[in-house]
């Protein structure tokens, strides 16, 4: 199975169908994304403080299980699809959590933890399944490919929530529910379709590991990814960054507020960026590759500070419809670009664990920056929160620019 993607040139079969089990995964799992704020913030009561701690508990705080789950797909020649399974299954199953957990708090966030949990154990051995199976030059269209169908089900993913919150009247449970069982046929699909093997593409070839001639070096002992120079510089940037990202939940909150807008059509917001995304990733990807990675890296943070400032101007539908473009932008150009531009840096027999390296700090970072403006949240009120982000985000672009390597694919090669 191979998807053509233009000019006789076709996408490996793995990456569609990985492309398929996190289209599939993403309808369940944005379903329950698009409807939590205003579960949590206008149904539950919670502050921005709390709601700001279980939103970076929900993103971020998965760091160890990130890091156990690449080292796990690395050994014993690669057991990629097998640990992303148990992750994929994880997250299916917080979703009873939550429909267990009623109003309290304590469960509510043990849901959460377990569905993070579940992504955490994934996304790098599915991300090294796809570094893997395209060559170094086409990584950009693979990972944008297999984004713009992951962005499929997330654009799905409210609009059902949306039309199980109207048919039910409201309730929650019930897209709970549905959301637990399109979990679970994104595990079949996983199981299918997704070959058992982390089989290397044509044209990939191992990768000298910090500065040494052969992937273990001199020593014989697999070295570490950060003992790298260029893929340290990598994670150093994509760390800095992190830190100034609030979180899109909080954006949403924001614009909800200026427009007055009906909880019943909350869920609807995250679909235009969604939506932009969807049409932007494989572009961005197919640029990525011929430009080089670090340049639409930092522009679509570019995009996400023009969001922050536009969000600060008096609201009204016009601005609503420019940051949710802004935020396609930023994801099309930094989501699938950024592991692109990793993963070439990384050995063969290490790239899930060196992906997860760079996940975790991303997560980390995200983790303090969502709480971080939470609290400012509280403590200032949201224009002078949002405005202290915006400036945090521009500093973050500036020592960005100086750390990322230009091409740090050639720097190795």
């Amino acid at each position: 199975m191979r998807f053509a993607a233009g000019a006789g040139r076709r996408v490996p079969g793995t990456v569609v169908a990985l492309g398929a089990v996190s289209l599939v995964t993403d309808v369940s799992s944005e379903m329950v994304t698009a409807v939590l704020p205003l579960y949590l913030v206008l149904g539950l009561g919670l502050s921005p403080l709390q709601f700001g701690f279980l939103d970076g508990l929900f993103n971020g705080a998965t760091a160890l299980v990130r890091l156990l789950g690449g080292k796990l797909a690395d050994r014993g020649g690669g057991r990629h699809r097998t640990v992303a399974g148990v992750g994929y299954l994880l997250s299916a199953l917080s979703r009873l959590g939550l429909l267990l957990a009623g109003g309290a708090a304590a469960g509510i966030a043990a849901a959460l933890a377990a569905d993070r949990l579940g992504k955490g154990v994934r996304t790098a051995p599915r991300d090294a399944m796809i570094s893997l199976s395209a060559p170094p030059e086409e990584l950009g269209r693979a990972f944008g490919v297999h984004r713009a169908m992951d962005t499929t089900g997330a654009l799905l993913g409210p609009l059902v929530a949306f039309v199980v919150l109207w048919a039910t009247a409201d309730a929650y449970d019930a897209v709970f529910v549905v959301s637990f069982a399109t979990g679970l046929f994104g595990v079949l699909v996983l199981v299918l379709f997704v070959p058992a093997g982390a089989r290397p593409a044509a044209g990939v070839k191992p990768r000298p590991a910090g500065g040494k001639t052969g992937e273990r070096g001199r020593t014989g002992k697999k070295p570490r990814a950060l003992g790298d120079p260029v893929f340290r510089r990598v994670v150093t940037a994509a760390v800095l960054l992190g830190a100034a990202t609030i979180g899109d939940s909080f954006l949403y909150l924001l614009l909800q507020r200026g427009l007055d807008l009906p909880a019943l059509l909350f869920p609807l917001l995250p679909l235009g960026a969604a939506a932009c995304y969807l049409l932007l990733a494989v572009p961005a990807g197919r640029i990525a590759d011929r430009s080089g990675r670090r340049t639409p890296f930092l522009w679509g943070h570019g995009a996400l500070l023009a969001a922050y400032l536009v969000v600060m101007a008096p609201p009204g539908w016009p601005a609503t419809v420019l940051v949710l473009v802004l935020l396609g932008v930023f994801y099309a150009a930094t989501d699938g670009v950024l592991m692109a531009l990793a993963g070439p840096v990384l050995p063969l027999d290490g790239r899930a664990s060196g992906l997860a390296v760079l996940q975790t700090g991303q997560a980390l970072a995200r983790l303090v920056g969502a709480a971080g403006f939470g609290a400012a949240w509280t403590w200032w009120g949201p224009r002078p929160a949002l405005a202290a982000a915006a400036l945090a985000l521009a500093a973050a672009l500036v020592a960005a620019r100086r750390i990322l390597p230009e091409r740090p694919e050639r720097e190795v090669s």
